[in-house]
């Protein structure tokens, strides 16, 4: 005797999208199931779901399109002729569904096959090298390419699509991008021994700094951006360069003070090739930040870059 459930109640939805009116894929796949294996609990095992998880949801679909689909009893389940006809449209479904994935994931294959970074000079030169290198150990197939230059430029080849992710050092977050910081830096004065303030014993004034020609970044660095804010726009360039190594070579040559990121001096402090000069009064203070357009969070390649800048 059946022990199939009253299906005359089931009334089938009418309104709403197409996707209240049409059983979703893991119910056809089901369906798909019990016509290969001629039992509901076969197919729940193939499936790898419980036996009532399988009951529940072929009684949902009945429901949901207002006709029995499958009659058990103690012999096994066999659709009805209903839910063959049923099945022979789901078949089509899911094949088109298994082409669709095939697709997607044709993209991401793609996507994952490339990275495009743009950062700003200092990120460039003194952070990225070695998040790179752990990229490429997590993913030995992707191709990177880097393309240096100021914050400005960065924004620029984000928001025309010619780079992934971005990295920038400014104090503020270019338009039309979303941002996440990363890391904290601060820019210092430094010079050559042979200048006069490698041997000052008090530090400078915020005023004499102003006052004082300056090796700089050129404008729409971040470096630039930080050090015209601090001193109220009044920074006078004795030279603009266009890189942090080239602003640094000037500064250890002699040529004058250069105010350079904390990041970038390390070896040339230790080995005293240039000289940190104390400021009183100025806050040169910046945050690091990972950057995209607005609404375009980073996946695959860029997602995962993101991730080992906080480790």
């Amino acid at each position: 005797m059946s022990t199939r459930d009253d299906h005359a109640e089931h009334r089938p939805v009418t309104a709403g999208t197409l996707a209240h009116r049409v059983p979703d894929l893991g119910g056809l796949e089901l369906l798909l199931a019990v016509a290969r294996v001629g039992s509901l609990g076969g197919a729940a095992r193939e499936l790898g779901i419980t036996q009532p998880a399988a009951s529940s949801r072929v009684r949902s679909m009945e429901r949901q399109l207002g006709v029995a689909l499958v009659d058990r009893s103690p012999r096994g389940s066999r659709l009805t002729d209903a839910g063959a006809l049923v099945t022979d449209w789901a078949r089509r479904i899911v094949e088109a569904a298994e082409a669709f994935d095939a697709g997607a994931q044709a993209l991401r294959d793609r996507r994952d096959s490339r990275l495009r970074v743009a950062a700003s000079m200092t990120i460039a030169e003194y952070l990225l090298p070695g998040w790179l290198l752990a990229l490429r150990a997590q993913r030995p197939d992707t191709a990177v390419s880097l393309l240096a230059g100021n914050s400005a430029s960065v924004a620029e080849r984000l928001l025309a699509d010619e780079a992934d992710v971005g990295f920038v050092e400014g104090l503020t977050v270019p338009t039309g991008l979303d941002s996440a910081v990363i890391a904290h830096d601060r820019l210092i004065v430094v010079t050559a021994p042979s200048h006069a303030w490698a041997r000052r014993r008090r530090p400078l004034a915020a005023e004499e700094l102003a006052a004082t020609s300056l090796i700089l970044r050129e404008k729409g660095s971040g470096t630039r951006q930080v050090l015209d804010t601090a001193l109220g726009g009044l920074a006078r360039p004795l030279i603009e360069l266009s890189s942090t190594t080239a602003v640094k070579a000037a500064a250890v040559s002699g040529a004058g003070p250069a105010v350079l990121s904390e990041l970038a001096v390390g070896e040339e402090l230790a080995m005293r090739r240039l000289i940190r000069v104390p400021v009183d009064g100025l806050v040169l203070a910046r945050e690091l930040r990972a950057v995209w357009p607005t609404g375009h969070r980073p996946a695959g390649p860029a997602r995962d870059l993101l991730t080992l800048t906080r480790g």
